[in-house]
Parts: C-alpha cells; sequence; structure tokens
C-alpha cells in the first residue's frame, strides 16, 4: 500500500524509533501548545497532546496517515518535564532517586480523509536507585539528557540509574510504544509487515 506516513514530531528519538519499523516516513513540526491544564493527570497530558499534535498535521495533509506522540512523567502524581538545564536534571535526578517514577506516553493516529482517529496510552513504571549527588553529577557530565522528560536516555547510560523497569512496551520509555503504533497501522489498513 502506498501512503503517505507523518511522524507529526521534531523529536530525534521519536524518528529513530519510527526509523525501526522500515516505513517510509516524513517529520513536520507540530505547532502545539504544551502547556498543561490545571489539575491535569499525567495519562490526560500525554493523550491530549498526541492527539492535538496529530491532529494539527493531519489538518493540513488531510490524504496523510499521521502520528501523534507525548510523554508525561510523573513523580508521586506529579508531571515531571524536560529538564532543559543541567541545574533542573540534577534536581529532578534527587527527587527520583530511591523513588518510583511512571511514564505515560500517548500515541495517536489520525487520518482526516478517512475521518479516523485511534489513540492508546502506554504506562511504564521506573524505579530509581538510591542516587548520590556525585553518582548524578557523573551521569549528567556524560550523558547530558536535558532534553528528556525525567532527565535520562534509557537506551543510553540512564540504564545505571534505574533498579527495575515494568511495562509491556520498552520503547514507550524511549518516547514511541511501537507496539501499540504497529497494531493501530494495521487496524488502518498499513500493517508493517505487509
Amino acid at each position: 500500500m502506498d501512503m503517505d506516513l507523518i511522524l507529526a514530531s521534531t523529536s530525534l528519538y521519536r524518528k529513530r524509533l519510527l526509523q525501526r519499523l522500515q516505513l517510509p516516513f516524513r517529520c513536520i513540526a507540530p505547532r502545539v501548545d504544551e502547556t498543561a491544564q490545571p489539575a491535569e493527570a499525567a495519562p490526560a497530558m500525554a493523550a491530549r497532546l498526541a492527539l492535538a499534535k496529530a491532529r494539527v498535521v493531519a489538518a493540513a495533509n488531510p490524504g496523510s496517515l499521521v502520528i501523534g506522540s507525548d510523554q508525561v512523567a510523573a513523580l508521586e502524581g506529579s508531571p515531571i518535564g524536560k529538564p532543559g538545564t543541567h541545574t533542573r536534571a540534577r534536581e529532578q535526578l534527587l527527587a527520583a532517586a530511591g523513588r518510583t517514577v511512571q511514564f505515560h506516553t500517548a500515541v495517536a493516529l489520525c487520518w482526516q480523509q478517512r475521518d479516523m482517529e485511534q489513540l492508546h496510552t502506554e504506562p511504564f513504571t521506573v524505579q530509581f536507585r538510591p542516587l548520590s549527588a556525585t553518582m548524578i553529577e557523573s551521569y549528567l557530565q556524560r550523558e547530558q539528557p536535558y532534553d528528556c522528560a525525567g532527565s535520562f536516555k534509557c537506551e543510553g547510560l540512564g540504564i545505571a540509574l534505574f533498579e527495575s523497569l515494568a511495562g509491556t512496551d520498552p520503547t514507550s520509555l524511549e518516547g514511541l510504544p511501537l507496539i501499540a503504533l504497529t497494531g493501530m497501522l494495521a487496524k488502518a489498513g498499513y500493517p508493517v509487515l505487509a
């Protein structure tokens, strides 16, 4: 099937993940306000933003199948965003040390021409090791994960920060739940293994 597939993202991490499926696609930046709504729970925020990203790009490309995704981390129910700076990353990791952080990664698939929308949110739990300030500083100097929710890259050295991981799709922790996405693509008539 010849389909124009679009990833509504400029994230290098999501692009690399989608490349694993060996499908032709292009990336378009979604212009979406990512500000949290008052008292918005992390799973609801991830789902809302993933769908908004897919919808805005699909509106401009009605004949294309558009993938939107968003990830929100939560520590004891409070959302944790991308740190942006070394200082903020250190604060996030100090707060997470020895504790559990829940990640919610949503993926949306929109095809405006067919009036089709699909949405899935994948939870993933990370149990952090007890971490000293020295360990955190060493990690941050080496990997600089300032553009990653939770201040780590699980596909890199960040794995050393964890005691355990629990979830059904490890790619969701990296930012795009490929197991769910392959099912959604098949349902849309675009099976990965066709």
